[in-house]
């Protein structure tokens, strides 16, 4: 299927952080009540063409600070080379990770994550560092690099200043989509969050990635987010009919009503 456009409208809420009088968070409801939901070896056809097996997993994964290094050393510690395809030989930091433009990031073997194991692998296809959770019976985000467990949801920070000089710091919660990867996301060969294969899930964003929501934003948050998402639902619900639906890409993200089936138009009573 064609990706739908990344310029579409948006419908977006604002509530303060009952957690933080000083912060003000901007939700996405259109991103959030999607049906996104990950695809990886199920139609998954990865970031790049010639590598249809890797996911988003082919470049690595840049750390955003130390607290993300160490969450993935201590979990380095557990793993075997029976649940980890290309094991280096030692749970050394420099065993696992690499420097890129001064930055450090999970280091790429063969072409994709050194933590991605492969199609054919005994344990499955798929994050080391995933499946280890899923073993564990851990929440597969506490184990993981940031920047994998949040996609393909983003989270950013800025200032508000008012002309009277208020001010807070506004937390946005949207869709990670190319524009989120810098100037190469264009580049990329296929992307998941505005593909229509993507939004098959059964339950919509705020439900199947709670515990990464309320992870970014806090329990209270997550429960004010929740309220509203909910209203929304109902909103689109009572706009779907034939007199109304050209509103509905306003309330509904494009990939995922490009998923849905027509619907017939309903007679007038």
């Amino acid at each position: 299927m064609v990706e739908t456009p990344l310029d579409t409208a948006r419908l977006w809420v604002e509530f303060t952080d009952p957690d933080d009088p000083g912060q003000r968070f901007r939700v996405d409801l259109t991103w959030l009540t999607s049906s996104w939901t990950c695809i990886f070896g199920n139609g998954c056809q990865g970031i790049y063409a010639d590598r249809p097996d890797d996911g988003c997993c082919t470049l690595g994964a840049h750390f955003t600070d130390q607290d993300d290094i160490d969450r993935i050393a201590r979990v380095v510690l557990d793993l075997g080379e029976d649940e980890w395809q290309h094991h280096p030989g030692s749970t050394k930091k420099s065993a696992w990770t690499e420097a890129e433009d001064d930055a450090l990031k999970t280091r790429v073997v063969d072409g994709a994550c050194i933590f991605l194991n492969r199609p054919g692998f005994p344990a499955g296809a798929g994050c080391a560092l995933h499946q280890h959770a899923i073993l564990t019976g851990k929440a597969p985000h506490t184990v993981k690099p940031d920047v994998c467990w949040q996609l393909p949801i983003r989270r950013t920070y800025r200032t508000v200043e008012m002309p009277d000089g208020s001010s807070w710091q506004e937390v946005t919660i949207t869709e990670y989509d190319r524009r989120g990867w810098g100037p190469g996301g264009h580049d990329l060969d296929w992307y998941c969050s505005s593909n229509p294969e993507a939004h098959v899930g059964r339950e919509p964003v705020y439900r199947s990635n709670r515990a990464e929501l309320v992870e970014l934003m806090g329990d209270a948050a997550y429960a004010e987010l929740e309220l509203r998402c909910e209203a929304h639902l109902a909103s689109v619900k009572a706009a779907r009919n034939a007199y109304s639906r050209k509103l509905l890409p306003l309330l509904v993200h494009p990939a995922t009503l490009a998923a849905q089936p027509a619907q017939a138009p309903r007679k007038r009573l």
